[in-house]
């Protein structure tokens, strides 16, 4: 028992420890790299909703880019067509993700395995090309730019603007620590633990008397909203909303970011997406085949990393991290 919530303390201190020295990184990081933490705290949550559905329910999903998208264009039609404010365009934004994520889980929860993976990325291919049908309001992939004024809140008699910078990286910021905290008391409560052993043997959870499909559809749905959550910031902080970020190439990332930091980790998605920010920025800048050597060294991460670089690490040396 003592080991346990030792155990537990350490957890719950190295994740405050992360987000102190995140929010260090406002005061201490150069503007350049500050905008890269920018983008990627906000694309490491939405890996982070990946993270619930892959890696520790165990479905493979190939769609995920549409509850992402689903939650950026849920919040950039209203502010660029309608004016709504800030608050309430990322609250459509999410509800427009949930909504969209309950309808694709009780259809694609219907099948399993390659079969689940094969619908989500049907699914996913129908929102994409809504996106290039309906140019009228989503302009396609030329996208709707959305002007700094209609990206700022008004509270307490002051304007606060998502276009500054530090502000940028602030709201980002709170919206990973939430995610990443939530997350956190998610998998050790009994529903994450509900659902690591549906990932592990369905059939037996069955037979405990467990509803597995409701089990799976709340996994959904909670992935969804948190995909949701991450466009819906992306494109009110970066202002822009187009159809290339419903494009399979956008649920592919977030699988990259989850095994590359180590599925089912609660810090993965984080660590994941940071590196492979950073291979691509430092490579791009030594070759126009900057890709290749991309490739080079996520082959070489695999061979030494087969569970991702937090996967591994836990399996070999910290056994206690989530």
């Amino acid at each position: 028992m003592t080991e346990v919530r030792s155990n537990a303390t350490r957890i719950w201190l190295l994740h405050a420890a992360v987000i102190v020295l995140l929010l260090a990184g406002n005061f201490l990081l150069p503007e350049y790299h500050r905008g890269m933490f920018s983008r990627a705290l906000v694309l490491a949550t939405y890996a982070m909703g990946y993270n619930l559905l892959f890696g520790y329910t165990g479905l493979l999903s190939l769609g995920h880019a549409m509850f992402f998208a689903a939650g950026m264009y849920g919040a950039g039609l209203p502010v660029y067509h309608l004016g709504w404010d800030v608050p309430l365009v990322f609250a459509t934004g999410i509800a427009a993700a949930g909504l969209l994520s309950l309808a694709v889980g009780v259809l694609a929860l219907r099948t399993t395995g390659v079969a689940f993976m094969i619908v989500t990325m049907m699914f996913a291919q129908i929102f994409f090309l809504a996106t290039l049908y309906f140019t009228t309001w989503t302009r396609g992939e030329e996208g709707l730019v959305l002007q700094p004024t209609t990206r700022a809140i008004e509270f307490a008699g002051n304007t606060i603007s998502l276009s500054d910078p530090s502000t940028r990286y602030l709201v980002a910021l709170t919206l990973f620590a939430i995610v990443l905290l939530v997350s956190l008391r998610l998998v050790k409560s009994s529903f994450g633990r509900t659902l690591v052993a549906i990932r592990e043997n369905e059939e037996r959870v069955r037979m405990l008397g467990y509803n597995v499909f409701a089990t799976k559809l709340l996994a959904v749905v909670f992935s969804g909203l948190v995909c949701g959550a991450a466009g819906a910031a992306y494109g009110l902080l970066f202002g822009y909303v187009g159809s290339g970020f419903a494009s399979s190439q956008y649920s592919i990332l977030a699988l990259l970011y989850v095994l590359l930091g180590g599925a089912a980790t609660t810090l993965g998605p984080l660590v994941g997406t940071l590196f492979m920010f950073y291979v691509i920025d430092y490579t791009s800048g030594l070759t126009s085949a900057y890709l290749l050597l991309v490739g080079v060294v996520l082959i070489i991460l695999i061979l030494f990393f087969p569970k991702g670089l937090l996967g591994t690490i836990r399996e070999k040396w910290l056994p206690w991290l989530p």
